[in-house]
């Protein structure tokens, strides 16, 4: 039985899992769920995340829901520790980008992106303006260093690829971090690695 991963195609949240699956060349069966219909919020689904969100895990009858989480698992179970440090500092180093994803990534470029790809009603002048303002701070950070947590990839960078990469979409334009854009070319060079597909909205029009 291959591994399910039920997730939403033009969900960053899900793109993570399953970059982060091909990273480590496991097979994956995926089942797209259609946020549309509601289908996230039917008793089936409700089942596997009562919270009723994608992505959605199933290892063969062990579930997991929560990207991040998904993440972990992943990296815990297949990795073979490359992409979550067992050292305190390392996991540490990698905890604080998962927080990272959770908060200001989530509140900004993928909140940005929200708005213009899902038609969410926020305020996209202020989501746009916390964007570049986390991405000057991630660009500082990679001044010196190809990955954010460590020497190699690890589970921070494929937490913060999906919605950094796809910044534009929500009218976020990256053309200002050379960092940043040099750390994307590194992901997307890696063996394994799979594109979130992109839409044509915002500056990727």
């Amino acid at each position: 039985m291959a591994i399910q991963l039920h997730r939403h195609p033009l969900s960053g949240h899900s793109h993570r899992a399953q970059l982060l699956l091909s990273l480590i060349g496991l097979e994956v069966e995926l089942v797209d769920v259609d946020l549309k219909s509601g289908a996230h919020k039917q008793p089936e689904f409700l089942r596997m995340n009562s919270f009723g969100q994608v992505p959605v895990l199933d290892d063969e009858g062990v579930v997991v829901a929560d990207s991040n989480a998904i993440l972990v698992y992943i990296a815990k179970k297949y990795g073979g520790g490359q992409w979550l440090p067992e050292d305190p500092v390392g996991a540490a180093r990698v905890q604080r980008w998962l927080s990272v994803a959770a908060g200001q990534i989530a509140f900004g470029p993928a909140a940005a992106r929200v708005v213009t790809v899902f038609g969410a009603k926020l305020d996209a002048d202020a989501l746009i303006a916390r964007s570049h303002a986390l991405l000057k701070v991630i660009d500082g950070e990679l001044q010196d260093r190809a990955f954010l947590a460590a020497d190699v990839p690890t589970i921070a960078d494929v937490a913060a690829y999906s919605y950094i990469a796809h910044a534009p979409e929500g009218n976020v334009a990256l053309d200002a971090y050379a960092n940043v854009n040099a750390w994307l070319q590194r992901i997307e060079q890696l063996p394994g690695f799979v594109p979130m597909p992109a839409t044509k909205v915002g500056l990727a029009a």
